[in-house]
């Protein structure tokens, strides 16, 4: 399963070519928040108001080795990791995409991993 991970595109060129990513998000979270396709215009709101480019990471939940805990956001559940995300569990890299209206759109390589 593919599960997303947004994030500013400056933020991934410092860390893509490191082993793990996330140790901001879990000294302050304790995890690093994704979604899967289907929840994305969920969260994707919180990040329609920054200016710079943004982008998923395309994550493979058989690749990660910390663990992914589905839990409870709400009204749905998302999954969170609960360590450092290998690097190597991520299969694609793509832009989060954005209308003249600054809303988000699901670009066609993301509606791939639409199950």
């Amino acid at each position: 399963m593919i599960i997303l991970h947004a994030l500013k595109e400056s933020e991934w060129n410092k860390c893509k070519n490191d082993k793990f990513y996330g140790e901001q998000y879990i000294e302050s979270n304790g995890f690093i928040h994704c979604s899967d396709v289907h929840t994305v215009q969920n969260v994707v709101w919180m990040f329609l108001d920054i200016s710079e480019p943004l982008v998923f990471l395309c994550i493979d939940t058989d690749k990660v080795q910390a663990e992914i805990k589905w839990e409870n956001g709400g009204s749905t559940d998302y999954p969170h990791i609960y360590g450092l995300l290998n690097i190597d569990a991520i299969v694609n890299v793509l832009p989060l995409l954005k209308d003249n209206n600054n809303q988000f759109v699901l670009n066609q390589e993301l509606q791939q991993y639409v199950v």
